[in-house]
C-alpha cells in the first residue's frame, strides 16, 4: 500500500531490531510500525509498556481499509491511511497496552560510497574544453554522465571505417548512440539490465541473419554427423555452434562407448613378516576389478570384483589404507598398504567409490559429489582454456592427478563482474567440462542479476531425478536498488533431497564490513527459493543442504602500512597469522554473519588483488579521484555451506587455481560428496504395516525476546501430511529478559511412510511462533536418526533471519515398522585412528594384544569443521545411546573426518554439556563419581566449561577421563508407554524413563566376551593415560551412533535374548556379515553374559547437573 514517509515506520526491519529500538527508547508508550513478516501487505505495531514490547498486527481488508487487531470489545476501525489509524491510537483506552505517545525514529544509515556501475570505460570526449562542460554542471550528475558515455562512443564511432555496411544498418547504429544510449543506460541504473533500445537494434541488424541461420545449421549439422572431420576454417564459429549441437543430441551415449575412467595403477608399499615390499595397485573402474601386482608390468592374475571389495578402512596419522575383501572361503581378509601421501590415498579412495558406484545394483544413487565453484571474473573474458577450475588443479585441498577423469554429478558455477552473455558462457562451461569428462552435461537452471550469474550442470542420466527447480534474485546495491551487488540462487529437488545454492557479490570495501553483513541478512530474507509451503522459514532451513559462494568481499583486517607484510607472509606462506584477521572469520566467532556454516579450512593464498595475467605480483593500491585506495591481498571468494544434523556431507577439495590470470581474482574450487535419498516407495502392503509415530515431549524454548505474547511450536516436514500446531506453552520471564516458555503436552506427528529406511533420513524442522502475529521467534531443526532406537533429548539453538534467538530443549521418539535401512556407499569407507605407545588400562589386555585401533567413525553423518576460525557451535547436539557393542561405556563416539593429515578434521576431546541434563527420573543428579569425588566433566563449545574449577580451555591436554558408571540404565518402552512425569523440577518437565546414557563407559571389565570394533569405540585414542579424543567442530555437542542397525539395549527381565545388531564393520570380524544377521528392529537386548549387569543398582559416574 503506497503511502507518504513517516518517521515511525521503519519498513522491512526485523523483529529483533525493532525490539532493540524500543529498548534504547525506554520510555512506556514509546512506539514503532514495521511491515509483517508472516502477511504479505499487513504492518506490526509495536508499543513498549513496563520494558516489555506488545505487538499488534494491523491487516488491510478486501477494500484496502486498515484495521488493528487490539483487545476484545474494542470495536474495530477501518482507515485508509496508516497515519489517520497512528493519530487515532494516540487516545487512551483504544485497546492497546497503553496508548501512543513516543514515535521511535528510523536510525540513520551511514550513507554509503556508490560503487561505480560497471558501463564500458567513460573517456572524456577528446576536443572538448571546459566551457562546454559547464552546461551540463547545471543538470543532474547522472544524466551528466550518461551524456558523457553517449559522447565518448560517439567520438569512437568516427573512427570505425563502416562503409561496407549497409546503410539502414549505418543510420541505425548512429541514431541508437545519439539518442538512445542515454535512454538505456538511465534504465541500467535503475536496476534494469536487458538495455531494450540496444536489443531493438541488434534485432533489427540480425532480421535477415536469423533465416539464414536456421536455413543452413541443418545442413552443417548433418554434414557433421556423417564425416567426424573439420569443416572450411571459414566458418569455424557456425562449425562451433554445429558441433555443440551434435553433443546436445547426442547426449554422452558416444562417450560411454570408450572407458571415460582408464585404468590407474598406484605404487604403494606393504608389509609383510617386518618386511616392507613393493607393489602396484591397478584399479580398472571400468571392468570392476582391482588388480595386486608385484611389478608394475607383472601378470594381472589376481584381482577382486567390486562386489568382494567390502570396506576401505584409513588411518589417520599416515597415508595407510587397509583394504577388506572377502575371500573364496567366505572370510574376510585385511590388506594393509602404504601411499606415498594422503592425497594418492584419497584418488585411490575416490576411484573405488566410483567403481562401486557404476557397478552398484541400487536403482538410485545414495551418494553424488559436488562441484561448488566462484569467480570474480573482473569483466574480462576467460582464457582459452579453464580445465584447471574444474579439475581443482592450483593451490590449498587440491586433488590427486589420479582423480582427474572422475567426473562430479552436479557442477554449480558462480560468477560475478561475469561480462558474457547467458548462453555464451554457459556453452564454454559445458565446452570445458566436455573436454575434460567427455560427457555433455544438461543445464538445469540458470539465474542472472546484472553481471552476477549462477549455472547449474548435472549429468545426464540426473536430468530426471531433479525436480522443483527455482531461481531468484536479491539487489542488495545503494538502497537495495541497484543490481551491481546482489544474489543469485538456484534450488531444487534430487530425488528425495532439497539443494540450494546462493552466488553472492557483497559490497566491497575494506571498512564496510557491516554493511556485508547487512547484505547477507537481507538475502537471507528476501531471496525466495524452495518449498513455498516452509514460508515460516528463510533458506537456512528450507534445504537439507545449503551451499554459500561468491566474492563475499571480507577482507583482512590489518593497518594499510603492513600491505608489504602481508604480501610477505603470503609468500612464506603463513596463512594461519593472516586468517587471524580476516573479517568474515572474526565476524563468524561473534555470530555476527553465517551462523552455523561450514567452511573447509583455507590452505591456499588469497585470491584478491592480482595483477592480470600474473600470479606472482599482488596490488594493493588503486588511485581514486578521493586519493589513493588499498585493497589488501584478502580471501574474498570462499564457498560454504549449512546441512541439517546427522546427514552425509564431505569436502573432498578447497582451493584456487593458478593458470586463469584474466581476472585480478582467481577462481576458487571445492568438490563435495553428499548424502541423498531416493524417492521412496514401500515395498510392502501399505495394510499389513504398522503406522508410524514421532511424539515431541518435555519441549522448553528460552526465548530472547522482551514481547509480551504467548508461544506455540509448529511441526514442519516433508514426511508429514500437513504441518502440525502444538498448544500455547506456558511462559516464565527470566531476570536477563528472555523468557522460557513449557510446551507441557506431548505432540504426536504421524508421518505419510513408518518404513525406517525412509524415515531415519527425514527431518522435523521447527518453528516458534506468536500467538498474537504469528510471526516466528526461532527456528531449527531435528534429525529423526538421531531417536533411531530409543528416546532422545535434544538440544537445538533457534535462529531467525540469521540471528540467533535462543534455544529449544525437548525429547523425540520414533516409532517405524519393522527392517533396517540398507547399506550406504558412504559406509563404504571408515577412518581409525593409530594408537601407539597408549598404556593398558584396567581389563583391557586382552583388547590391546589385538593392536585393532579405535574406532572413531566412519564418516557418514557427519560435517566437517571450519578450523581456520574456530567455530565449534553447529547449532544443535543429542544425547544418544552409545554404539551396540560399547558396551556398559559407551564411551563417547564422535564423528571424525576422513584425513586428519590432510587438512580436514583436527582430532579434539569429546565435548558434553551436563548442565541442563537430568536424570531419567527427572532428578538432578549429584556430581559425585564411584570414588565419591567431584566427577570431571568434559567441555562442550556448543555451552561453555562446566568444570567447577573454572573455565577450561578447549584444547587443554590434560583433562582426564571421567569416572565411569558399570551399569546401563533400562531404555524406555519401544511403544510410546511413558512413566507419570515428575513434579520436582519448575523449569524442565523429567525425562520420561530411564535410558542409556553415552557418556558412561564400564571401567572393570567388558561387557562381551569377544571384543569387536564397535566396542573398541569407547575408548578414543590416548584413552589408557586418561585423555579423551575431541571430535571435529563438526561434532561439537554431540553423541552419534551408526547409522544401521539400532543399538543393542540392555534386556528387560522376562525379555527373550537377542543377538545383538552390529554396523557392518570389517576391521576385527573374519566372518561375513550375512551370518550375523540381526533381528528385526527396533530394541535389542544385549548378550547373555552382559545380563548379569541389569541386576546391578544403576550409577552414573558424574554429574549431569
Amino acid at each position: 500500500m503506497s503511502m507518504s514517509y513517516q518517521p515511525w515506520h521503519h519498513g522491512n526491519i526485523t523483529r529483533s531490531k525493532a525490539e532493540d529500538l524500543l529498548s534504547k527508547a525506554a520510555r512506556d508508550g514509546s512506539f514503532l510500525l514495521r511491515d509483517s513478516e508472516s502477511i504479505q501487505g499487513a504492518y506490526a505495531l509495536c508499543v513498549l509498556y513496563q520494558n516489555c514490547v506488545y505487538t499488534y498486527r494491523i491487516l488491510p481488508n478486501e477494500e484496502r481499509k486498515l484495521s488493528i487487531q487490539a483487545s476484545e470489545g474494542v470495536p474495530i476501525q477501518f482507515f485508509s491511511v496508516l497515519a489517520d489509524l497512528v493519530e487515532m491510537y494516540y487516545s487512551p483506552n483504544m485497546g492497546l497496552a497503553t496508548h501512543l505517545q513516543f514515535p521511535v525514529q528510523k536510525e540513520e544509515e551511514p550513507e554509503e560510497e556508490a560503487d561505480p556501475v560497471k558501463y564500458p570505460p567513460q573517456l572524456p570526449p577528446p576536443g572538448t574544453s571546459q566551457e562546454g562542460h559547464q552546461p551540463m554542471a547545471v543538470k543532474k550528475p547522472m544524466e551528466g554522465s550518461h551524456r558523457a558515455l553517449a559522447d565518448t562512443y560517439l567520438q569512437r564511432l568516427q573512427h570505425i571505417d563502416m562503409s561496407n555496411l549497409p546503410e539502414e544498418h549505418h543510420k541505425s547504429i548512429q541514431e541508437y548512440f545519439h539518442t538512445s544510449l542515454c535512454l538505456d543506460a538511465e534504465q541500467a541504473q535503475n536496476g534494469n539490465p536487458n538495455l531494450p533500445h540496444l536489443k531493438k537494434l541488434t534485432m533489427g541488424i540480425c532480421k535477415q541473419l536469423n533465416s539464414e541461420i536456421s536455413r543452413t545449421l541443418p545442413s552443417l549439422e548433418a554434414i557433421q554427423r556423417l564425416l567426424d572431420q573439420k569443416l572450411s576454417p571459414g566458418i569455424g564459429r557456425l562449425r562451433s555452434q554445429a558441433k555443440t549441437a551434435v553433443y546436445e543430441w547426442a547426449g554422452n551415449d558416444g562417450g560411454h562407448r570408450r572407458s571415460l575412467i582408464p585404468p590407474i595403477t598406484f605404487e604403494v608399499k606393504s608389509e609383510l613378516l617386518g618386511l616392507t615390499t613393493k607393489m602396484f595397485l591397478k584399479v580398472d573402474v571400468e571392468s570392476g576389478k582391482i588388480y595386486f601386482k608385484k611389478c608394475k608390468d607383472g601378470p594381472e592374475d589376481k584381482y577382486f570384483v567390486h562386489n568382494k571389495i567390502l570396506q576401505l578402512v584409513k588411518s589417520q596419522k599416515v597415508a595407510k589404507l587397509v583394504i577388506v575383501v572377502e575371500t573364496e572361503k567366505e572370510k574376510t581378509q585385511r590388506k594393509e598398504f602404504v601411499f606415498d601421501d594422503t592425497k594418492k590415498r584419497e584418488g585411490f579412495c575416490q576411484l573405488l567409490q566410483q567403481m562401486k558406484n557404476k557397478h552398484s545394483d541400487k536403482p538410485e544413487p545414495d551418494m553424488i559429489t559436488l562441484f561448488v565453484g566462484t569467480w570474480n571474473m573482473g569483466n574480462a573474458s576467460p582464457p582459452q582454456s579453464i580445465a584447471s577450475w574444474f579439475q581443482c588443479k592450483g593451490q590449498g585441498k587440491t586433488r590427486d592427478d589420479t582423480a582427474d577423469h572422475i567426473p562430479h554429478d552436479i557442477y554449480v558455477i558462480g560468477t560475478q563482474e561475469d561480462p558474457l552473455g547467458e548462453k555464451e558462457w554457459t556453452d564454454t562451461l559445458k565446452s570445458a567440462l566436455r573436454g575434460t569428462t567427455n560427457i555433455s552435461f544438461k543445464q538445469i537452471a540458470t539465474q542472472t542479476l546484472w553481471n552476477i550469474r549462477i549455472v547449474v550442470l548435472a549429468k545426464p542420466e540426473h536430468e530426471n531425478r531433479i525436480s522443483h527447480i527455482f531461481s531468484d534474485s536479491v539487489k542488495t546495491g545503494i538502497a537495495n536498488a541497484l543490481g551491481n551487488k546482489g544474489a543469485v540462487g538456484v534450488s531444487f529437488m534430487f530425488n528425495g533431497t532439497s539443494f540450494g545454492f546462493v552466488n553472492s557479490h557483497l559490497t566491497s570495501g575494506s571498512e564496510k564490513k557491516t554493511r556485508r553483513n547487512q547484505n547477507y541478512v537481507s538475502i537471507l530474507r528476501f531471496l525466495n527459493l524452495g518449498d513455498k509451503k516452509l514460508n515460516p522459514f528463510d533458506i537456512t532451513h528450507r534445504f537439507t543442504h545449503l551451499f554459500w559462494l561468491g566474492d563475499l568481499n571480507y577482507r583482512i583486517e590489518l593497518p594499510t602500512t603492513e600491505a608489504e607484510s602481508i604480501v610477505t607472509k603470503i609468500k612464506q606462506q603463513q596463512y594461519q597469522e593472516l586468517l587471524c584477521r580476516d573479517q568474515l572469520t572474526i565476524e563468524r566467532a561473534e555470530e555476527k554473519v553465517f551462523l552455523h556454516y561450514d567452511e573447509e579450512e583455507i590452505t591456499f593464498a588469497p585470491t584478491y588483488r592480482f595483477e592480470r595475467d600474473t600470479r606472482e605480483r599482488y596490488v594493493y593500491t588503486k588511485a581514486k579521484a578521493t586519493g589513493t585506495k588499498y585493497n589488501l591481498p584478502s580471501w574474498c571468494d570462499r564457498v560454504l555451506w549449512k546441512s541439517y544434523p546427522l546427514v552425509h556431507v564431505f569436502c573432498q577439495s578447497y582451493g584456487c587455481t593458478n593458470d586463469i590470470m584474466t581476472s585480478d581474482h582467481s577462481p576458487v574450487f571445492s568438490t563435495f560428496e553428499v548424502g541423498v535419498a531416493s524417492q521412496f516407495v514401500s515395498k510392502h502392503d501399505p495394510n499389513s504395516v504398522s503406522q508410524g509415530g514421532i511424539k515431541f515431549m518435555n519441549c522448553v524454548a528460552t526465548l530472547m525476546t522482551k514481547s509480551k505474547t504467548k508461544f506455540f511450536i509448529e511441526y514442519h516436514s516433508s514426511c508429514l501430511e500437513k504441518f502440525v500446531k502444538s498448544s500455547e506453552g506456558e511462559n516464565q520471564d527470566h531476570s536477563d529478559g528472555s523468557i522460557k516458555v513449557r510446551f507441557g503436552n506431548q505432540v504426536e506427528l504421524v508421518p505419510i511412510i513408518s518404513d525406517p529406511e525412509y524415515l531415519l533420513d527425514q527431518h522435523i524442522l521447527l518453528c516458534v511462533k506468536s500467538t498474537d502475529c504469528d510471526e516466528s521467534y526461532g527456528e531449527s531443526c531435528v534429525a529423526l536418526r538421531a531417536a533411531e532406537s530409543s528416546y532422545t533429548e535434544f538440544h537445538v539453538t533457534l535462529t531467525h533471519h540469521g540471528e540467533r534467538t535462543g534455544t529449544l530443549t525437548g525429547g523425540v521418539q520414533l516409532r517405524t515398522s519393522a527392517g533396517k535401512q540398507t547399506e550406504k556407499l558412504y559406509d563404504f569407507i571408515k577412518v581409525e585412528r593409530d594408537d601407539s605407545g597408549a598404556s593398558k588400562g584396567k581389563g583391557l589386555d586382552h583388547i590391546n594384544k589385538l593392536a585393532l585401533p579405535a574406532d572413531i567413525t566412519n564418516p557418514s553423518y557427519m560435517g566437517v569443521g571450519y578450523k581456520s576460525g574456530g567455530v565449534a557451535d553447529r547449532g544443535w547436539s543429542y544425547s544418544m545411546p552409545p554404539r551396540s557393542g560399547s558396551g556398559g561405556g559407551g564411551g563417547v563416539v564422535g564423528f571424525g573426518g576422513r584425513d586428519q593429515t590432510h587438512g580436514n578434521i583436527s582430532p579434539k576431546k569429546t565435548v558434553y554439556d551436563h548442565s541442563a541434563v537430568r536424570s531419567p527420573t527427572g532428578k538432578a543428579i549429584d556430581n559425585v563419581g564411584e570414588d565419591g569425588k567431584p566427577a570431571e566433566m568434559f567441555d562442550n563449545p556448543l555451552y561453555g566449561s562446566m568444570g567447577k574449577g573454572g573455565a577450561r580451555s578447549r584444547g587443554s591436554k590434560d583433562q582426564p577421563v571421567p569416572q565411569c558408571s558399570k551399569d546401563h540404565l533400562i531404555p524406555p518402552d519401544p511403544i510410546f508407554s511413558f512413566t507419570k512425569p515428575s513434579d520436582q523440577d519448575p523449569d524442565r518437565p523429567p525425562v520420561p524413563t530411564p535410558r542409556n546414557r553415552s557418556y558412561t563407559c564400564s571401567e572393570t571389565k567388558p561387557p562381551c566376551s569377544a571384543p569387536t570394533a564397535s566396542a573398541l569405540a569407547a575408548f578414543p585414542s590416548q584413552t589408557y593415560t586418561k585423555n579423551p579424543v575431541k571430535p571435529s567442530r563438526s561434532e561439537g555437542g554431540m553423541v552419534l551412533m551408526t547409522n544401521r542397525p539400532p543399538l543393542p539395549m540392555k534386556s528387560r527381565p522376562g525379555q527373550a535374548d537377542a543377538t545383538p545388531t552390529k554396523p557392518r564393520d570389517y576391521r576385527d570380524s573374519s566372518e561375513l556379515p550375512s551370518k550375523l544377521r540381526p533381528p528385526a528392529r527396533p530394541i535389542q537386548p544385549l548378550p547373555k553374559d552382559a545380563l548379569h549387569e541389569t541386576t546391578q543398582p544403576p550409577k552414573m559416574g558424574r554429574s549431569v547437573k
